[in-house]
């Protein structure tokens, strides 16, 4: 399907998009900081701007929306892949999610650790606060995510 507008009102629109300040986003904040714990945000000298920043602690927490970051949860029913328009989409959503794994594999390198909480995860409120929590106050090195036994 082609696109209906001009290619610069296609920018515009797009340009409209905010990347920060969202929903889930200030959830997150809002329950972080009702848990006592203060952070920075968006430190642009940090690889892919983290959401929330514990300078302290050297830890970071990114709020993925499911759509522009395509969850791969076989579940998220928000990670849906665009009908129309494919040939732009589907490279542009694959450059999202490659340019995330490089982000947290760097402050990985650089000595941080880093949290994933997803938009869908906010909505089910899959345990959330329980989740931060445990992520900022383990010792350096925990990375909140969900590991599958060796038996």
């Amino acid at each position: 399907m082609a696109d209906t507008v001009t290619r610069e009102r296609r920018s515009e629109i797009m340009s409209n998009i905010r990347a920060k300040g969202m929903k889930p986003e200030m959830i997150v904040r809002r329950i972080t900081h009702a848990m006592g714990y203060r952070y920075r945000l968006h430190r642009k000298d940090l690889p892919g701007k983290p959401d929330l920043v514990f300078p302290a602690r050297r830890k970071v927490i990114f709020v993925h929306g499911c759509f522009w970051h395509q969850h791969a949860d076989p579940e998220c029913t928000l990670a849906r892949r665009p009908k129309s328009n494919q040939d732009y989409w589907l490279p542009k959503l694959e450059r999202n999610v490659v340019r995330d794994a490089d982000h947290l594999t760097t402050l990985r390198l650089m000595g941080w650790d880093v949290l994933v909480i997803w938009e869908c995860e906010i909505k089910k409120d899959a345990g959330i606060a329980k989740r931060i929590r445990q992520f900022l106050d383990t010792e350096p090195g925990y990375t909140g995510m969900k590991s599958k036994s060796l038996d």
